[in-house]
């Protein structure tokens, strides 16, 4: 390749970066779309095993029996991500947060490993107002995990100079910054993808596996929207 002038490094350097940052861009997008899809997957769980639930005639048993024998099927088929243990995380999101309204907004901010922290808010209040606060502010799921422990909500509702508990929380949380990699290196969305964890799986791999879910969301939205349109069109002929 022949030396570039000076002019040409810099238009070159330009379009790099202009390149880089597509890229940066795209990857965050399709990471933002996996994410969002989980969290709306596992509520969607949540809220159908609470409706299985309330038809046992002992619940409290039955519920029992009920998360078992999901666990044993599911995690056969699509891994440990759906253990009883998370059945129960996913039930919990739901009774948590049964109105979508409240907390959907927020989700294009915050990942599922957000929203578990967040289960472990029993005041209602308090619950919303991390919610709404980590979503607004960016939080990363660290930073949201350590002011829960560190009763941040109820400190700053208490403390007559607001402006000091809220400096010293992002001076305590500045080395927790928000990596744009983040969801990609958490192993709770490659086993969404269908990545057992004794596998041996590449970036590429799972960059693969996030194109085609998004492409498969795409397609079925389509054919929604398509068997709307022609619904719409069969019943304005009758």
């Amino acid at each position: 390749m022949e030396t570039m002038s000076q002019e040409q490094l810099i238009t070159y350097q330009s379009a790099l970066d202009d390149i880089r940052q597509m890229i940066i861009n795209g990857r965050n997008t399709a990471y933002q779309a996996v994410s969002t899809a989980q969290v709306m997957t596992y509520w969607n769980i949540g809220k159908r095993i609470v409706e299985q639930e309330q038809h046992g005639a002992d619940r409290a048993e039955y519920g029992s029996q009920l998360l078992a024998q999901l666990a044993g099927e599911l995690t056969a088929e699509f891994g440990a991500g759906f253990s009883e243990r998370q059945l129960r995380y996913f039930r919990q999101f739901y009774m948590c947060f049964p109105d979508p309204e409240i907390w959907n907004a927020c989700v294009p901010n915050l990942s599922w490993t957000h929203f578990r922290s967040l289960l472990r808010v029993s005041d209602e209040a308090a619950r919303i107002w991390y919610l709404r606060e980590a979503a607004a502010e960016s939080w990363s799921a660290r930073t949201l995990d350590r002011n829960i422990s560190t009763q941040f909500y109820h400190r700053l509702l208490t403390a007559p100079e607001k402006e000091t508990v809220i400096a010293e929380m992002k001076d305590k949380t500045a080395s927790f910054p928000k990596s744009q990699f983040e969801l990609i290196k958490s192993p709770v969305i490659a086993e969404f993808l269908g990545f057992r964890a004794d596998t041996t799986y590449l970036e590429s791999d799972l960059e693969s596996a996030i194109l085609s879910h998004i492409l498969r969301q795409r397609t079925f939205i389509q054919m929604d929207k398509q068997e709307k349109s022609e619904e719409k069109l069969y019943l304005g002929k009758l």
